[in-house]
């Protein structure tokens, strides 16, 4: 994160140096959402040599327009207040600082700024006819289609996906974050982004019931805490625009995350969330050589896509911290008991480092069931990182308000770290729990 941060201060010397003009996102008004906008594409180039200082690309292209080097266009969604998209400045640096690349801002900003959503909806495939002609004279000057990426947000994701159709799938790659829902939803492959728009489509869905698409659409989905609520975003209407909005934006953030490295966000193939929540689906296949999908900007380094004719489709699922940088620390808990009858609850397990520092996680999304001899294995997720566990403790609960109160009897019980496999297990045995009473304990190794 401070490499990140010096980076963008280094930026701002440099922009400041410069005399040249430059250009900015268009910013409208509500009054433009309200009186409508026609369509009207600008393309904001920024490279290396510019990292905030725009130029507006036109052809002929301007000396500082490298066109054999990776090209990555960031194609922003329904703007329905007129105003400029919050992350797309951070979002633009964030891309000049992982790769030598030139970046383009597609800012269609008038047609994507109505108060009718069909309206703006209706001018995708403008927006792709008009990039698709840009594309076509980048490679007249030299550029390769393998080095076209395109990053597209809400109805931009399908913008992305048009283009992609146009050269036949031969786009290197296409990322849609949140692609959108309305009007897309249940529309065949030519009518919507689809994993043949690209030679490799991700796609992260963050607002499934409402704003976002439901189903799959590139070779990989992932799916952020199942693809619905998002943590930290308001519950009820009361959250104001932030409830209508911030789930739908999330998948930006996650996006973002990914290129700042502050940690990396680990997804697992899985045919659902329940099965995710279950425990059913933390490993990626024997091949230790092979990990599992990392989120974001890196996720084509999974299973080598580039050099894959046909890749296939796959969902992902995750979970993450309410904030930045998001990212979730994986457990199994295994324990066995030795109770004469059959119980079922929940197991919240809290961990404490070397310094007091803790961490809790609650599996509580439905009740365990604790067989006489029988290991239940439990997924446990937490938000901090405990680099050594001094202390565990345990509370089992039934969910029940009224007597009686239970007991667990626990034989053995086992903490495996999947997200770092490499740090020891650690064990406890013969431990009695009553029921909503917290258990603390020194584990030892296993």
């Amino acid at each position: 994160m401070l490499r990140f941060f010096v980076f963008i201060c280094l930026v701002r010397l440099v922009s400041s140096d410069t005399d040249e003009e430059c250009h900015t996102f268009t910013k409208l008004s509500f009054h433009s959402a309200i009186v409508g906008t026609s369509l009207k594409v600008r393309l904001l180039l920024y490279t290396g040599k510019n990292f905030t200082c725009a130029k507006e690309l036109h052809s002929p292209f301007p000396v500082s327009f490298n066109t054999t080097k990776k090209t990555t266009f960031i194609i922003h969604g329904y703007r329905p207040t007129g105003s400029q998209p919050v992350w797309l400045s951070e979002l633009v640096k964030g891309l000049l600082y992982v790769g030598d690349m030139n970046v383009i801002v597609v800012d269609w900003n008038r047609g994507a700024t109505n108060l009718i959503y069909s309206i703006a909806s209706s001018h995708t495939w403008g927006v792709a006819e008009i990039l698709k002609e840009t594309i076509d004279k980048m490679l007249a000057s030299g550029a390769s289609l393998d080095n076209i990426y395109m990053i597209g947000v809400s109805l931009g994701a399908h913008i992305a996906g048009f283009v992609g159709q146009m050269y036949e799938g031969k786009l290197g790659r296409i990322t849609g974050l949140d692609p959108a829902g309305p009007l897309f939803n249940g529309k065949p492959p030519q009518e919507r982004l689809d994993h043949t728009d690209a030679r490799f489509v991700d796609v992260i869905h963050s607002d499934t019931d409402a704003l976002g698409f439901k189903e799959t659409l590139g070779n990989i989905d992932f799916y952020p805490n199942g693809g619905l609520d998002q943590p930290g975003c308001p519950q009820t209407i009361f959250g104001g625009l932030q409830y209508f909005k911030c789930d739908h934006q999330r998948s930006v953030f996650l996006y973002l995350s990914s290129l700042k490295k502050d940690c990396d966000i680990t997804a697992y193939p899985c045919e659902s969330y329940r099965d995710y929540l279950n425990g059913k689906c933390i490993s990626c296949g024997d091949d230790q050589s092979m990990p599992c999908p990392i989120l974001g900007y890196y996720a084509d380094q999974w299973k080598n896509y580039s050099v894959l004719k046909d890749p296939p489709v796959t969902k992902a699922f995750f979970d993450t911290a309410d904030e930045e940088p998001f990212c979730i620390y994986h457990y199994f808990v295994d324990i066995m008991t030795w109770n004469k009858n059959i119980r079922r609850g929940y197991i919240t397990i809290k961990l404490t480092d070397q310094d007091g520092n803790t961490t809790e996680s609650k599996i509580s999304h439905e009740p365990a069931t604790f067989q006489k001899y029988q290991r239940v294995s439990l997924l446990a997720r937490f938000t901090q990182d405990v680099d050594r566990v001094k202390g565990i403790s345990l509370v089992f609960s039934t969910g029940s308000a009224i007597l009686p109160k239970y007991k667990l009897r626990i034989i053995w019980m086992k903490l495996r770290p999947i997200t770092r496999p490499e740090r020891p297990q650690m064990c406890r045995y013969d431990i009695v729990l009553m029921e909503n009473r917290e258990m603390a304990f020194q584990p030892i190794l296993c």
